[in-house]
């Protein structure tokens, strides 16, 4: 096979760019576009991952006579979605109060998780100091025990201190996390040369300055995705507020478990609140859906 610039010596630079493309497409390279297999797979999965929003929408956009007569809703939404939020809005919940305290932990969380889990990473993956391995062992273990196991003395700790009932007792247990100090790890290991640190160093940065100038621009990607998952697990997380809070201080999937009535379910009010419930996730993947690919990305693929 010739090469590239023996083609183009002997028969000019558009026989050698034509002949470099269809090398690279006979070699899998970038320049190569996925067939309809691809996109038939991708099509299913989209439309797969898609129905429970679009199910959601049918029934919030519905009646309840309409939904116990005919479960399956009809292929386009009703005309009734906006009423079903006013609704919602109108009904005796907290939901104003749900919404701001679900803000509050969900922002307050990320930003916690993503700093002391960058912190940890940095430690465990650029750092020399004894006991490193098994501590890591020890923090990824943790990944394998039960939230539910932990409940019971974490609720007795906080009856103590005097936290029961308030935010503080949302916020702090989940301020870092196992799975985020393991991301960051793995992620700074390839990401972050030492040469850069040594660089930092002989320039006379400080321990904390080398990580806040250095280790945090590298980890950008990375942290952007944590913080993503992050959010959406304090937004969406029910067991432990449900149980240190109460109905005084709800958070909003609190204050959507509020909708159900003790002898009568009404769905089209039920599916509207979760809708509503779900549009700040909806916009917040919108928002930061490039910087979600890019970390997972970026984490897959190392050195």
């Amino acid at each position: 096979m010739s090469s590239i610039p023996v083609i183009a010596q002997t028969a000019g630079k558009g026989a050698a760019r034509s002949a470099a493309r269809r090398r690279k497409i006979k070699l899998g390279g970038p320049d190569r576009r996925p067939g309809w297999v691809t996109y038939a797979i991708l099509s299913v999965v989209l439309l797969i991952s898609i129905y429970p929003l679009y199910y959601v929408i049918q029934l919030a956009s519905s009646t309840n006579l309409a939904i116990v007569r005919n479960p399956i809703p009809a292929l386009l939404p009703e005309g009734n979605l906006f009423t079903n939020f006013g609704r919602v809005f109108d009904s005796n919940i907290p939901l104003m109060k749900g919404f701001v305290n679900s803000v509050v932990v969900a922002v307050v969380q990320s930003f916690t998780v993503v700093i002391f889990s960058t912190l940890a990473g940095y430690s465990f993956a650029k750092l020399r100091f004894r006991g490193r391995g098994p501590l890591l062992v020890f923090v990824i273990a943790t990944m394998a025990i039960p939230t539910q196991l932990g409940v019971v003395p974490l609720f007795i700790v906080m009856s103590e201190i005097g936290w029961s009932g308030k935010l503080i007792a949302v916020i702090v247990p989940g301020m870092v996390t196992a799975f985020g100090v393991f991301w960051m790890t793995q992620y700074l290991e390839g990401a972050l040369p030492y040469e850069l640190i040594e660089a930092a160093r002989v320039d006379g940065a400080s321990m904390i300055r080398t990580f806040w100038h250095v280790a945090m621009p590298a980890a950008r990607p990375a942290a952007a995705m944590l913080a993503l998952f992050t959010f959406i697990g304090s937004w969406t997380a029910f067991f432990w507020p449900f149980i240190i809070l109460g109905s005084k201080n709800p958070t909003l999937p609190m204050v959507m478990q509020l909708l159900n009535s003790t002898y009568f379910t009404d769905f089209s009010l039920v599916m509207a609140g979760v809708l509503l419930s779900t549009l700040p996730l909806i916009a917040v993947f919108a928002f930061a859906g490039r910087q979600l690919v890019a970390g997972i990305m970026a984490g897959a693929v190392k050195g």
